[in-house]
């Protein structure tokens, strides 16, 4: 995909991803099963773009998603935990989708993708708070990034199928 109609695509999924992330943030939490828990709508576009397009593609609009959703209504502390774990998320992301031959899949993919942005999240707390036994929590993240990388990864999968067949019909 080349010049004005890749510009129009990237807008679109940035858009997208932003409502995901609008919608999520209306949306009750998880905070029944973790203080803090989401289920990461916004990350159902890198994922699918990470399948459909390239790298450079699903990053650009996962950090242009995380820049604009905190300009819109976060503050600096979240865009820092939301910067650095999707940064952290897409490079485990990236390099598990290479493990093809291992027959990872989608649903690896995200489950890897949930479990390490919640690991970047540690790892900026730890910072913050200058100690590292915030670690403590990560097993009950641990627990609620299965659940949620399996759905997202779910919804992946139906989206790159349903693509995949509107295209092989021609549409």
């Amino acid at each position: 995909m080349q010049g004005t109609k890749r510009i129009v695509f990237l807008g679109l999924m940035i858009s997208y991803s932003l409502v995901l992330h609008l919608i999520e943030n209306i949306l009750p939490g998880l905070h029944f099963i973790a203080p803090g828990a989401k289920l990461g709508l916004a990350n159902i576009i890198t994922l699918y773009l990470l399948y459909r397009t390239s790298k450079k593609d699903a990053f650009l609009v996962l950090v242009l998603r995380i820049l604009l959703g905190s300009f819109f209504g976060g503050s600096l502390s979240a865009l820092l935990y939301s910067l650095f774990g999707g940064i952290f998320s897409f490079i485990a992301m990236a390099l598990t989708r290479k493990l093809e031959r291992f027959q990872v899949g989608i649903l690896g993919v995200s489950v890897v993708g949930a479990l390490s942005f919640n690991i970047g999240q540690l790892i900026v707390a730890g910072l913050v708070i200058q100690n590292m036994s915030i670690a403590v929590y990560f097993p009950i993240m641990a627990y609620v990034s299965l659940g949620t990388g399996t759905f997202i990864g779910f919804v992946v999968c139906f989206l790159t199928d349903r693509s995949n067949y509107r295209e092989s019909m021609g549409a």
